[in-house]
């Protein structure tokens, strides 16, 4: 035991090596982890080498570190009276428990504050998680990836500087290239802004064209992170029907005042239906009699199997309103946050400004680094390897589902995407939460698809259990075990 006699003198040693050993303990510095030299720490901190060798060598005798001749000083394995219970799903690490104070948020903080925290995903231990968004890491193609990185850092800059905020030039004109080769989609490249994925979009146009009070129509169900970030703006969102036409047009007509309205119509997400051309020249006609804008979000028009390339809204005539969102994170990886928006000429100043405002510009190395990759032909070539891959894994999918589950489910939005919704044709929608935590026990990871929708006792939403199953992460043979599995905790 450590007494106030053995602690080390002097106030700022006394300030090092309690702030030392509070990480330990908290864990922000693991068993084995590396701490920084001495030399290191004292310049950084702007104190005498002493004084950080001295609070080094307290931990030391204190059994927190370990440490050899010529080699760094390391945290020890700690005994078990010294070790602290995990942190909490969730809790950053080193979190301090403070007393409890009136918390005063602005409006916007208050609408993020009641809406759920992100959990990191616990896939490793489960036989398969379908969970939807991740993509398989072998698939993204590293060599192309870094050949473009090293072309993008060949290209030395005569200094270091912001950015335009619009993005890099080099990037939007391949862009432009590439949008209108996949997409049939005629933009100038002053026309695009480089984002941090699609969600920076959503939140840019939530700023740029929407007032506290003002009315957004979204679909319902729907992409639930539009729903927040339009919430959040202090927008009255107004859930629309959506069926196997994908959007019901008609009960746009009798909204007033609504200012944007947010839809998915190549690959309604989450159900997969793709908007009729009746729907399609209605809801554009809407846009042009009332003047409000249409968010057209294109967030995985790349996956195509049964069906031809679906031509966004934005290449139809009287299509001036529209915005094309656009991501490479079902293309690339989610991890790499880069979207871009196509806006109408006369928008894009404010949304450039507004994104200046945000973080001046996205990072200028990804930027560059992306548009090599595109303008070298790698980016397609890498698309039409996953487009292959991911048809597998689809077919893999939906021949385990009918093998072990037949009649009892429904499948929709199979013909494009990376997930389908599989809908069980017996249970009821009240056992949802029971089946998806059943099958949580027996190592599969299912998603509820109620949460997608704003209203779950609307008479549009189906009276049965449904799911949310994506694909693009797993490998044939595990989505084959997670079916069985499955059916397995049906049959139990």
């Amino acid at each position: 035991m450590v007494t106030e006699k053995d602690k080390p003198r002097g106030g700022t040693t006394r300030r090092i090596y309690g702030a030392l050993k509070a990480q330990i303990l908290a864990g922000t510095y693991g068993p084995k982890d590396r701490l920084p030299s001495t030399r290191a720490l004292a310049a950084e901190l702007g104190v005498s080498r002493t004084t950080v060798t001295a609070a080094y060598e307290q931990l030391l005798s204190e059994g927190f570190l370990e440490s050899r001749q010529g080699a760094p000083s390391r945290v020890a394995l700690l005994h078990d009276q010294q070790t602290v219970k995990p942190l909490a799903e969730g809790t950053p690490s080193g979190a301090v428990s403070l007393p409890a104070t009136p918390v005063r948020l602005s409006r916007f903080g208050a609408t993020l504050a009641e809406g759920p925290v992100w959990a990191p995903p616990q896939s490793d231990a489960l036989i398969a998680d379908f969970r939807y968004g991740d993509l398989s890491a072998p698939d993204f193609p590293a060599q192309a990836w870094r050949r473009s990185v090293n072309a993008a850092l060949r290209r030395r800059q005569p200094r270091l500087a912001y950015d335009d905020p619009g993005g890099s030039a080099h990037l939007r004109t391949a862009l432009q290239a590439y949008l209108w080769r996949a997409r049939g989609l005629r933009c100038e490249p002053q026309q695009i802004v480089i984002v941090n994925g699609s969600q920076q979009g959503l939140d840019l146009a939530a700023r740029v064209l929407v007032d506290p009070g003002d009315r957004v129509a979204v679909e319902d169900p729907g992409y639930v992170m539009a729903r927040r970030v339009f919430a959040a703006a202090g927008a009255e969102v107004v859930p629309i029907a959506v069926d196997e036409e994908g959007l019901r047009t008609e009960a746009l007509a009798g909204l007033d005042a609504v200012r944007l309205a947010y839809v998915t119509p190549s690959h309604q997400f989450p159900l997969g239906s793709v908007l009729s051309a009746r729907r399609r020249q209605e809801l554009l006609s809407w846009s042009g009699r009332t003047g409000a804008y249409v968010i057209e979000d294109d967030y995985d028009g790349e996956y195509r199997y049964d069906i031809r390339p679906i031509p966004p809204l934005q290449t139809m005539a009287h299509a001036e309103n529209v915005l094309y969102l656009g991501t490479i994170s079902k293309s690339l990886s989610p991890m790499l946050r880069l979207g871009y928006l196509v806006v109408p000429p006369p928008l894009y100043p404010a949304f450039a400004a507004a994104k200046q405002l945000v973080d001046r510009h996205s990072p200028s190395l990804d930027q560059e680094a992306l548009a090599e990759m595109i303008a070298s032909g790698a980016y397609e070539r890498h698309i039409r390897r996953n487009r292959r891959s991911n048809g597998r894994r689809r077919t893999a999918l939906l021949a385990a589902l009918k093998a072990e589950l037949g009649d009892q489910v429904t499948i929709t939005g199979a013909d494009a995407g990376l997930h389908v919704v599989v809908w069980f044709d017996r249970l009821e929608k009240a056992e949802e939460g029971a089946l998806i935590a059943r099958a949580r026990a027996a190592g599969i990871g299912l998603y509820q698809v109620s949460p997608l929708y704003a209203d779950c006792e609307a008479g549009h939403r189906p009276d049965r259990a449904g799911v949310l199953m994506g694909y693009a992460s797993l490998d044939v043979s595990k989505i084959g075990k997670g079916v069985a599995a499955l059916a397995r905790v049906l049959r139990g």
